[in-house]
């Protein structure tokens, strides 16, 4: 129990997130760590990215300004899958040969070799979805808020699925420098660039999808936003203009709200901040947020009085000459776990 943990003490590196000694079954928010970047197309790393930000995150220190005695948290971290990394080692190796033969104009209909390989991408992340849905449903029916950490984008769609097996109607919060609407990318159905297409395909009870910070689309997903009542993006040059003519983030963020429906879960690509923040995510961006901004964004949907219901983080990469990436990912990880305690400890009262 964290009654026996010293937040001004050194971090205890006992293979839970933060070094939090708390089991699973004590804790009230899971998180499971999904170490794939399988389809990533640009850059590599970011299946690293759950153990270089559970290294760094006894680092941290646990006071929030935002959450009373928030090192009392009970969050649990379920160990990495060794077996799931090397899954995605052997199919990210396949996969690079794979997108240059794309680059360099290859046919795929005439390559038996990626046809293959693009089938098994999708058996096997069809079991990772189906997995990670299984574990996140039995978490729900056991009262525990899950969340992923990543790991590419694609990952958290087993557990957006199982929020939806609950039937009610919630919303998806998405910070990212991607609209990540694609349809089945590159041949993959379960791309990093297609997990809200996804998501908003599979889910019948996601009443709204509320994209911040969107600054590389697509023609094809520009369309798709426009002919969907269910998608506002608040697409980044947009919110940068706004600033600019003397609209404060305080009011964008209002607006934002807004949009959103009681229940709502966050999924964060890291890639939505300033890419100083985050060098070695897989496809950076020039433009976004600094983190005390998307933290400001958190904490004022929870003060408005919706309820956080689960949330991912992903696309932090990894650099083996700097741990930036990771103490950046570990402190937007305690962010969220903070913001997610403050709105269960808000709503239990509530119940």
């Amino acid at each position: 129990m964290n009654e026996t943990f010293d937040p001004n003490g050194v971090g205890i590196a006992n293979g839970n997130i933060f070094g939090f000694p708390v089991t699973q079954d004590e804790a009230d928010i899971i998180i499971t760590p999904i170490p794939w970047d399988a389809t990533a197309s640009y850059g590599k790393g970011t299946s690293d990215g759950p153990q270089a930000i559970l290294d760094a995150s006894t680092q941290l220190d646990f006071y929030h300004f935002q959450l009373e005695e928030a090192w009392k948290t009970k969050v649990f971290m379920s160990p990495i899958s060794k077996e799931w990394k090397k899954i995605n080692d052997d199919l990210c190796l396949r996969g690079m040969d794979y997108i240059r033969f794309l680059e360099e104009g290859g046919n795929i209909d005439n390559s038996p070799e990626f046809l293959t390989l693009i089938n098994e991408m999708n058996e096997a992340q069809n079991a990772l979805k189906d997995n990670l849905k299984e574990k996140s449903v039995s978490l729900l029916k056991n009262g525990k808020i899950p969340a992923v950490l990543g790991g590419e984008h694609s990952t958290p769609l087993g557990l957006i699925e199982a929020i939806d097996s609950l039937n009610i109607p919630f919303g998806i919060l998405q910070i990212d420098a991607h609209a990540d609407l694609r349809d089945a990318y590159e041949g993959f159905e379960q791309s990093h660039a297609s997990i809200m297409f996804n998501a908003l395909k599979n889910c019948s009870n996601i009443e709204k999808l509320v994209q911040v910070g969107i600054r590389d689309v697509a023609q094809s997903e520009i369309e798709l936003i426009n002919a969907k009542e269910n998608i506002s993006t608040f697409f980044d040059w947009k919110i940068k203009q706004d600033l600019f003519e003397g609209k404060t983030w305080k009011t964008l963020v209002s607006e934002i709200i807004s949009e959103l429906p009681q229940k709502v879960y966050i999924s964060f690509d890291i890639d939505g901040l300033k890419p100083y923040l985050c060098p070695n995510t897989g496809t950076p961006v020039a433009g976004g947020f600094e983190l005390d901004e998307i933290n400001y964004l958190f904490f004022s949907l929870v003060e408005s009085g919706k309820e956080i219901v689960g949330f991912d983080l992903n696309e932090v990469g990894t650099d083996s000459t700097s741990d930036w990436d990771a103490n950046v990912g570990a402190r937007a990880l305690w962010n969220l776990v903070c913001v997610t305690e403050k709105s269960r400890r808000i709503h239990a009262l509530i119940k």
